[in-house]
Formats: structure tokens, sequence, C-alpha cells
């Protein structure tokens, strides 16, 4: 599958469902889907508002976060990149938008994480422990990290999904997913050079707390995740075929955070 469809497609014939954005920023984020001979496909713009149209990054941001998952080899849902032409409101809007196909396997429904929680926890168990005693530790650290390096700012208990197969009774936590409210998906271009890369923002984060440097510090000292690093040669497998998308001061703003908060995280991890 090409990572980036730069050739205008035609896909007005989507229609667009209005997800209120859960992230305290204003607008909504509109959802499609298709069914097709190879299965299901999911489609999400950036964010939107009926006056100004489509704004923000945030499908932008997923495949940047998408190819930084496969550079640390950390287990994660693909997404591709696609330029098109659509119809909001009878309105038409070229704009870039992100598609996924479904990750589920024949059999499976799913169920947010908080809600599972809700329904199955036991009396006094945090978020974070109910996923250690699932044996899910691993996929929360590196989710930890993955979110501090980008620092995004969405995780809440319903971009965590639990998948379940009552016929097979396995339980599975989904392929990490939705990144996209994360670097400077909100911040206009006049606005990136007084951005601070290494600001410890608020996030919602259902396992851990509203500092995403504070949550790495929920990692205990022996169970870092092995990951490959990164280097600095990195910058371009990050990029190749995003000149023209995102200017090049968002682009080098982005690589500043990702590979100053790769060097915290590394510091940290070595130090403890």
């Amino acid at each position: 599958m090409e990572q980036i469809v730069h050739t205008p497609q035609d896909l007005t014939y989507l229609s667009w469902s209005k997800i209120r954005n859960s992230s305290g920023t204003a607008g909504s984020f509109l959802k499609s889907q298709e069914t097709t001979p190879n299965g299901k496909i999911f489609y999400k713009l950036s964010d939107y508002d009926a006056f100004h149209g489509v704004t923000g990054y945030e499908s932008v941001n997923e495949i940047i976060a998408d190819r930084l998952l496969s550079i640390l080899d950390i287990p994660h849902l693909s997404y591709q990149l696609i330029h098109a032409d659509i119809l909001v409101d009878s309105k038409p809007i070229r704009t870039w938008l992100c598609a996924s196909y479904d990750f589920r396997q024949r059999g499976e429904k799913k169920i947010a994480l908080d809600d599972y929680y809700a329904a199955n926890r036991v009396q006094n168990e945090s978020p974070l422990d109910f996923c250690i005693r699932n044996g899910w530790s691993e996929y929360i650290y590196q989710m930890l990290i993955i979110d501090y390096l980008i620092l995004n700012r969405d995780r809440h208990g319903a971009n965590i999904e639990v998948l379940t197969n009552r016929y097979r009774k396995t339980v599975r936590l989904a392929p990490l997913f939705d990144h996209g409210v994360s670097f400077f998906c909100r911040t206009p271009e006049e606005g990136l050079e007084k951005e601070d890369v290494m600001a410890d923002k608020q996030v919602q984060c259902f396992v851990g707390s509203r500092s995403a440097w504070e949550n790495l510090h929920l990692i205990p000292k022996d169970e870092f995740p092995r990951l490959k690093p990164l280097k600095e040669s990195d910058r371009g497998i990050l990029f190749d075929g995003l000149d023209g998308v995102l200017s090049a001061r968002r682009l080098d703003s982005t690589w500043e955070m990702i590979w100053r908060r790769w060097q915290a995280y590394e510091n940290l991890r070595n130090q403890r």
C-alpha cells in the first residue's frame, strides 16, 4: 500500500459524521468508512468547523507517528495519507485525510478500555494496575513512551481498545492507534517559533497522569521496553514525501520535538 497518495482522489461519495473532539479544543473530527473487497476502511479528517473548514494537522501527524512507531519497532495500526476531494455539508473540499483498515479479527468485538476496566476491575484497582494484572504492561509502557515523544494529548479511555472473542475466549488490546492530537496540531505557522518543544503540556492519559513526562516515571526501572534506537538519520524516513504537505518550519519543529524528547527519554532510562 502506498503510504502517501499525492494525486487528489475523488472521495466525494463518502458520508462524514461529526465526532466531537475529546481533547478540549474547539471543532470536531469528521470520520467516514466504507466496505471494500479487501476489508473495511476507516477515514479521518483533521479538525473541522463549519466556518473555517478542515484545519489542523492531525491526519499528517498520524503518518509521522506511524513511521516513528515502525522505527522504534512498536506494534501499531498503519495509516495511509491521502490527498482527496470530499464533500462536507454539500461543500466541496480538497484536503489531506488518513485512512486505516479494520484491525479486528473475525469474531472479535471491541470495547473501550475505560468501559472494560469499569466492568472488570477489583476494588481500589487503578487503571494502570488493572492493565498490569491483565498482562498488558509492555503495551502500556510502550504507549507511554510514544505519547511522550510526540506529546499526544488525547489518550483517553476510548483511544485504547480491548478486543474480545467469546468463542475463542481471547482478550487482547488493539494495536496502538489514534495519535493525531500531537506535535503542533493546532499551532498556526506564525506561532511555531514560540513553541517550546519540551513543554510539559497537560495531556489526557487514562492509565496515567496529566503529565506525559511524569508518566514515563510509571515504568519500573527494570521494565523499560527494548526499543530500536532512534537516530538522527531517521529524520529522512519520518518526513519522506511530506515536503509541500507540511512547511519546512513545521517539519523542523516536529523533528526538534521528537529528537530532543528522545534524548530526554534516553537520559531518564539510563539514570534509573
